[in-house]
């Protein structure tokens, strides 16, 4: 066995195969006289080619690895079962084998499955090297099959936790967005190295900082759901507009973020406001993230959105309920208690006040029904609001048919211009009604030096108190 140290190969730790390819090399050159070009063409038009050609490879020796590998008794055990060991798992690999040869390479190498005689499967990495000498007839090929299983199963493992990650990306439910923060992070390094150590009083005198570093932030990735939620219809059309998704309102909210990474939080949330490309709100709870292994220059980090809109809302609706009369739309007993305290402690001064007390509310129900009572009362609240619209005062529904406005900073001019306004809106609200009229007793005051805002409320309440005694009297 020229050119082949036997004792090498017997001892070698890893499955080694003496093999002969010639009559392989004769079919060859019959295929060739037949016209054949594209040898791999030809051997995938029919596998049965493939098949063939297995079947003219002759097994010389194996080494002692090949059987402990392959759980062979001996070489005639092995050679008795080589189709359990080649399946059909390997007739795809083999063509390539095959072509190498046909292509005149004396080496070639592959990755493909074998199986030992008890059916456990293998991945195993392929050398084949035509020994010198035999270039010609392929009668000595020298194969080596190691086993990489434990690699393919390590590949395998990290193609399907890739696939995992991916998936969790492009399907959260949640807003996410790579990106890369490694400008951000030299940047604040370098105000650092000046010695900067009050880094809020630093944005302050220095506001255009803020936007240099938005102009820093490089956007890497978003999945499906940032597209949902601001309504683009993909990435390119919100990469190209994200000046609309991120407003003036940002600014604050980035600036705080930056504050944050300054102190060495790079795991922070808090509320955000952003924008979808229709121009609708999102109130957004954003959670920032550096990824593991990049706390040194913030290459990656992760942005997570979880659109919290319908949330504030509710929370607005519930803050507006708290404050507000629901049929009259005015603020409630609840609130006007509160204005009436923050006055009595200010320095605001003057401060005046209207009562306003419908008159016959109680008939009206009594006769027609509460639901016309209650349209009268929701065409107060609209009046009044019409009333204090564009200024500093207030107007709140005290009790079942009594409002008052609370004006501050107003003296007896303003009042007196006021109660010509609220007069003329009812004037005008009856004459669209004028099956059903509204008519009000309205009493008014304005503080006097030193007087309290308790006493001024009483003075008002006696005089519309007085108008509405009148009224009735007046109608007997």
């Amino acid at each position: 066995m020229p050119h082949f140290d036997s004792s090498i190969f017997d001892l070698a730790p890893i499955p080694m195969w003496l093999e002969d390819f010639s009559e392989v090399k004769l079919q060859f050159d019959q295929w060739r006289a037949d016209g054949v070009e594209d040898l791999v063409s030809f051997l995938q038009e029919d596998i049965q080619r493939v098949v063939a050609s297995t079947h003219k490879i002759k097994i010389i020796k194996v080494n002692q690895k090949t059987l402990e590998v392959f759980e062979a008794k001996d070489q005639d055990h092995l050679c008795e079962n080589l189709s359990k060991i080649f399946k059909e798992d390997m007739l795809g690999t083999h063509i390539f084998e095959l072509a190498a040869l046909w292509e005149g390479k004396n080496e070639f190498s592959s990755t493909g499955v074998n199986y030992t005689l008890s059916g456990k499967r293998l991945d195993v990495q392929l050398r084949a090297s035509v020994l010198p000498g035999f270039e010609q007839d392929l009668a000595r090929v020298l194969i080596t099959t190691e086993d990489i299983t434990t690699y393919q199963d390590a590949q395998r493992l990290e193609a399907k936790n890739r696939i995992l990650a991916e998936s969790m990306f492009n399907y959260s439910p949640a807003s996410l967005w790579v990106e890369d923060f490694s400008r951000i992070k030299r940047r604040l390094d370098q105000i650092r190295q000046l010695g900067i150590e009050d880094f809020r009083t630093f944005l302050d005198v220095h506001p255009d900082f803020v936007q240099q570093c938005t102009e820093d932030i490089i956007l890497l990735d978003v999945n499906q759901a940032t597209l949902t939620l601001f309504k683009a219809p993909d990435k390119p059309t919100l990469f190209k507009n994200l000046n609309k998704v991120f407003m003036q309102e940002m600014h604050n909210t980035f600036r705080e973020q930056l504050i944050e990474l300054w102190k060495g939080n790079i795991h922070h949330q808090r509320e955000a406001v952003n924008y979808a490309l229709d121009g609708s709100i999102r109130n957004v709870l954003l959670q920032f993230t550096v990824f593991p292994g990049y706390e040194h220059d913030w290459g990656m980090v992760q942005v997570a959105l979880t659109d919290i809109t319908a949330r504030k809302k509710a929370e607005n609706y519930l803050e507006y309920l708290g404050k507000h009369d629901v049929l009259t739309k005015l603020y409630n007993r609840s609130f006007y208690t509160e204005e009436i305290n923050r006055l009595e402690r200010s320095f605001i001064r003057p401060v005046s006040c209207i009562f306003l007390d419908m008159n016959g509310l109680k008939q009206t129900n009594d006769e027609l029904g509460h639901d016309i009572g209650d349209g009268l009362l929701r065409r107060v609240g609209a009046v009044l609001n019409q009333v204090i619209l564009n200024t500093p005062y207030t107007a709140s529904r005290v009790g079942g048919d009594e409002f008052v406005i609370l004006m501050p900073s107003a003296d007896e001019v303003a009042t007196l211009s006021v109660l010509q306004t609220i007069q003329e809106l009812f004037n005008i609200d009856n004459q669209y009604y004028s099956s059903q009229p509204i008519s009000i007793s309205i009493g008014h005051a304005t503080s006097q030096p030193n007087e309290s805002i308790e006493a001024l409320l009483k003075r008002a309440d006696n005089d519309m108190y007085i108008k509405k005694k009148n009224h009735y009297a007046a109608l007997n």
